[in-house]
């Protein structure tokens, strides 16, 4: 957690009005300068006897209030042009780093050199304006990235589906060949509609901010249910499944939250080893369920822990195993649709999902 986050709005409010208050005296002296100045040129012209206040009384005091005036307006407004280049400075320089961001450079930093630069409201502006620049940069790397990547899992598929496909159409092939090319065909099919109802729901959750459909339904049946749709490719691998727990009764969206579990078990499968281990623990505490997924796998870095929940970002850059970078970005969008919290633990060659959900949808 950065510093500025840990300051209350408080503080920044009352940095903000400070600020302001020191403008304000800025124009003020530059005003009280401008008076003087007019002041002692009228002073200087009684002086010289080119006016005079005596016999005529108010029309020469009138005279001499409107010369003070005008001359004031004229040496005010050359004060601040030339005093203004100086306080114009920064904001030239964000307007320069901003055009930058927006043609695509996210390499833009901006840093503004004293006086103004040591003030706590633009040291934090400063701060945030990089902040955002480098999220920018980090999004749009991941998006070529995933570009990239989405790319060669769509193409690797059809590529397959065709080639078995024209190998069928030929003929002269054994019943067992054709039942092996054939599941080939489904299981690709199968791949794609994966990847592109994965892409969908992602666009889907990101722009809805009410969640609807809910209903209470059984918790611990529901991961079950996950559990066996997944057995295929959990046995396979010769996975220790272990789904032990109590049951569990929430008041949520049932569909979003089946998306959550078969993401997470999913996630899990892909990356624990060859006979290794999978845990599913559930826990219920102060009107909200806890739901632990822990697998076998190597210990993730503190860099990956910090982007693994990123649209499009891969911890596995190998590509040795499917995936393309948008589960667990729309599992973390769903549940905190839900109100809850998602974090994630990697130690001891284990790496744990847990999730915290209300038990009731206010």
């Amino acid at each position: 957690m950065t510093q500025n986050k840990l300051r209350p709005k408080s503080y920044r409010r009352n940095r903000r009005f400070t600020l302001t208050i020191i403008i304000a005296l800025i124009v003020l002296a530059v005003m009280i300068v401008a008076l003087g100045i007019s002041f002692g040129f009228v002073s200087i012209l009684i002086s010289a006897g080119v006016i005079s206040v005596g016999e005529n009384g108010l029309n020469d005091i009138n005279l001499v209030i409107l010369i003070m005036v005008g001359m004031s307006l004229v040496i005010g407004f050359g004060i601040s042009i030339i005093t203004s280049k100086t306080p114009l400075n920064p904001i030239n320089k964000v307007i320069s780093q901003m055009e930058r961001l927006s043609k695509g450079d996210f390499s833009a930093r901006l840093s503004i050199s004293k006086p103004f630069g040591e003030h706590p409201s633009v040291s934090e502006f400063c701060e945030s304006f990089n902040k955002m620049a480098e999220e920018l940069g980090n999004t749009e790397m991941l998006r070529a990235d995933f570009i990239n990547n989405f790319s060669h899992e769509f193409k690797t598929p059809i590529v397959s589906i065709a080639g078995f496909a024209k190998l069928l159409k030929k003929g002269n092939l054994s019943e067992a060949q054709q039942k092996e090319y054939l599941d080939i065909i489904e299981e690709e099919s199968l791949r794609l509609s994966s990847m592109a109802t994965n892409v969908l729901n992602l666009t889907k959750v990101e722009n809805q901010s009410i969640l609807s459909d809910i209903s209470s339904f059984n918790l611990s049946e529901q991961i079950r249910t996950c559990a066996v749709i997944t057995a295929d490719k959990w046995s396979k691998k010769e996975i220790d499944f272990c789904a032990d727990f109590d049951e569990h009764t929430i008041s949520a969206n049932e569909e979003l939250l089946k998306q959550v579990w078969l993401n997470l078990i999913d996630n899990a499968i892909k990356f624990c080893p060859f006979a290794g281990r999978i845990d599913i623990v559930i826990r219920e505490l102060n009107g909200m369920v806890s739901v632990t997924i822990t697998n076998d796998s190597r210990t993730l870095t503190e860099d990956e822990l910090k982007l693994i929940f990123n649209k499009f970002y891969q911890a596995d850059k190998s590509h040795s195993t499917e995936g393309y970078g948008v589960g667990l970005s729309l599992v973390k969008h769903i549940v905190e649709l839900h109100k809850g919290n998602i974090a994630v633990k990697s130690e001891n060659e284990k790496t744990s999902f847990t999730i915290n959900l209300p038990l009731n949808q206010a």
